[in-house]
């Protein structure tokens, strides 16, 4: 089994594949300050709970966004595991022809999102991760990476506004009964999911018309932690991948073999 493991700045994706098969999920909490047997310990009991023999882990791929957890999982797949992981950086073979200026800036995940949505999908496409940031990527006709947006995550513009706002505190995100808020939690959610829905319905819109030359059939797709909670919301989704990251491991994995 190949054990994949994408590191992120909020919360770290745990896929197990069997071959191609998707055969489990975890989420963990992204704790810089954690050691590696901490991670490990964490790791072994969440196998357990889906009866996976950790014998059965042959093969290990690791992406991060966190550059000093790069280690840590390295450690933790050696010694909890027995394998050498592979690290996705410079030099592993994606297939994608990246189209930035710098195409070292562009961070893994982003990359991971476009060789799995390109498995999948017939290009162009317009990829929305809404995690810990909101990070919208553009793919041209002909496969080739062109670049795309960063904003604040949900998240973290919820933190904002709580931390800067003497009279706000932290609620909960869900959607409101409607946009004009009768109360002040009733006004913050209101604020923040119609406001993000709008956003992103405005970006892809935006993306949409500078890709009309690639093509007027882009295919939208939905993926990250918050896609769940505003998809049914925005208008332009066509489909929600939530695992886009895990199954792009898989991919770049079976690619350097």
């Amino acid at each position: 089994m190949l054990l994949a493991i994408d590191v992120g700045n909020t919360s770290i994706a745990v896929g197990l594949f069997k071959e191609k098969d998707l055969q489990a999920t975890f989420r963990i909490a992204t704790d810089r300050d954690n050691f590696p047997d901490e991670y490990g310990s964490l790791l072994l009991n969440l196998l357990r709970t889906k009866n996976i023999d950790v014998e059965h882990i042959t093969d290990a791929i690791i992406s991060s966004t966190v550059p000093g957890l790069i280690g840590t999982f390295q450690e933790v797949c050696d010694k909890y595991f027995q394998v050498i992981p592979l690290v996705v950086g410079p030099g592993i073979k994606t297939g994608i022809n990246i189209l930035y200026e710098n195409p070292k800036e562009v961070g893994p995940d982003r990359i991971l999102h476009v060789v799995a949505g390109l498995a999948k999908y017939e290009p162009p496409l317009i990829i929305v991760d809404l995690g810990t940031a909101c990070v919208f990527d553009a793919v041209a006709s002909d496969g080739s990476y062109l670049g795309g947006s960063i904003a604040p995550g949900i998240g973290l513009a919820s933190s904002a506004l709580v931390s800067h706002a003497a009279m706000l505190h932290t609620v909960e995100f869900s959607k409101p009964s409607g946009v004009i808020g009768t109360n002040t939690v009733h006004s913050m959610q209101a604020g923040i999911y119609f406001g993000y829905v709008e956003m992103v319905e405005g970006m892809i819109n935006r993306f949409k018309s500078e890709l009309t030359n690639e093509s007027s059939n882009v295919t939208v797709l939905a993926t990250g932690g918050y896609s769940p909670i505003i998809a049914g919301e925005v208008e332009g989704f066509d489909y929600i991948e939530l695992d886009l990251n895990l199954e792009g491991l898989r991919l770049v994995y079976e690619a350097n073999r």
